[in-house]
């Protein structure tokens, strides 16, 4: 079982262990225990989940040569983010395609949070209108470069999911030292390098923890299909068998209209976490895993006496593109 991580190639980009936080003014109005897994902060192009995935994605890029990254996602994708940071910091050029997938306009969306800070870490941003368009470009940027790294959407691959094998391990001490674990984790499922990281890990190591896993860009029964390639890929890695869904749970209450769109629950959550903890979330992401969270408490899936732990995925760039939407309904 390779569950010595040194194995693979990996650079660090991340400053860890990120802070686990406990949070006693929102424990205190879910009436449950909630500690967070601070993964939104950090040095690097602002922080979040993707740079876990980035340290073996680009780790592996580098062993192999590669002279220049291209990545994809919508235009406000956080994971383009810090492939641009990434790459900066490496001296490595960097190309974004990113689609217009999600149904928003405006100066907010088109050209502030994530795709502002694409060009400041001096990304080359291409944005097109369809997946086919994408396509055709990622073809026209290989033929026109030498060696360059293709990363998928969200940095979802089995190599990508290492870097959530690593904070599973890295959650195992935190824990140890505090001597207080968790009933269950509660996390956001989208295209599923995290979760799959999070699994694998757990199996690999020997941690049994109940996952609510809460679908944030598509149905749960689509967003099950997208996993468990990715798990099965990551396990094999690993040298392990696939890990059981026994105890994991995919839900997509707070899907709300689809990907990119939030809905007043999620606000409502946003609004909870600054409030209480000065934790920022946003609307894509850990907006709506919070949401699913405090869902999942109303309805006693999590009780009273539980302690849950919610990963914080980051994303906070994102917040600034929802500007008019946010001033709605937190005022302003």
């Amino acid at each position: 079982m390779a569950t010595d991580l040194s194995s693979f190639p990996r650079i660090q980009l991340g400053q860890w262990p990120s802070p686990l936080q406990a949070c006693p003014r929102l424990s205190d109005r879910l009436g449950r225990t909630v500690l967070v897994k601070r993964d939104d902060v950090g040095l690097l192009g602002v922080g979040g989940n993707k740079l876990r995935k980035l340290e073996f994605l680009l780790g592996a890029a580098l062993r192999d040569g590669a002279e220049r990254v291209v990545t994809f996602g919508a235009v406000q994708t956080n994971h383009g983010r810090l492939t641009a940071a990434a790459c900066a910091r490496l001296g490595l050029p960097c190309d974004l395609v990113l689609t217009r997938s999600v149904p928003r306009e405006g100066e907010a969306y088109e050209r502030s949070g994530n795709i502002l800070l694409d060009h400041v870490y001096g990304a080359t941003v291409h944005v097109v209108d369809t997946d086919e368009q994408a396509e055709v470009r990622h073809q026209e940027l290989l033929a026109a470069h030498g060696n360059v790294a293709s990363i998928p959407v969200g940095g979802s691959t089995g190599v990508g999911a290492l870097g959530y094998v690593a904070a599973v391990a890295e959650l195992i001490e935190q824990f140890g030292d505090t001597g207080v674990w968790p009933s269950k984790l509660v996390a956001p499922l989208a295209s599923a390098g995290t979760a799959a990281g999070l699994l694998a890990g757990a199996a690999a190591f020997g941690w049994e923890i109940d996952v609510e896993l809460i679908a944030v860009s598509r149905p749960a029964e689509q967003a099950r299909d997208v996993l468990l390639p990715i798990l099965d890929e990551t396990a094999a890695l690993l040298d392990i068998a696939p890990p059981s869904l026994d105890r994991v749970r995919i839900t997509d209450r707070t899907l709300g209209p689809g990907y990119g769109r939030p809905t007043e629950d999620v606000w409502r959550a946003i609004s909870l976490f600054g409030s209480t903890e000065a934790i920022t979330l946003e609307p894509v992401y850990s907006g709506k895993t919070a949401a699913g969270l405090v869902s999942l408490v109303e309805d006693d899936s999590i009780g009273p006496h539980e302690t849950v732990l919610f990963l914080h995925t980051g994303g906070l760039p994102g917040l600034f593109a929802y500007t008019p939407e946010a001033a709605t309904y937190l005022g302003s």
